[in-house]
């Protein structure tokens, strides 16, 4: 149960940096930011695990905090570029 709220928290701060630091106005809710910030943690792990790939770990691992931000606001790229969303 800790980790979820812990991974919620995290997945918060990173959404909001994410979308501080992107230019223009992202319109999210807290709740958006939360999933924008975890799933910004997967896709900076997907990314990293293919320019460097581990012996022995998992496809999917989160990555850091300055990779998460990075992710997510690749997220927010994609959605407004490609699929016009937000």
């Amino acid at each position: 149960m800790m980790g979820i709220i812990r991974m919620a928290i995290v997945g918060l701060i990173v959404g909001i940096l994410a979308r501080f630091f992107y230019p223009g106005a992202v319109p999210l809710n807290w709740f958006w930011s939360i999933v924008l910030g975890i799933a910004g943690s997967f896709v900076a792990g997907l990314i990293s695990q293919m320019i460097q790939p581990k012996q022995g770990q998992q496809a999917l691992h989160p990555a850091g905090f300055i990779a998460s931000i990075l992710g997510a606001m690749l997220l927010i790229f994609v959605c407004r570029t490609l699929l016009h969303i937000v």
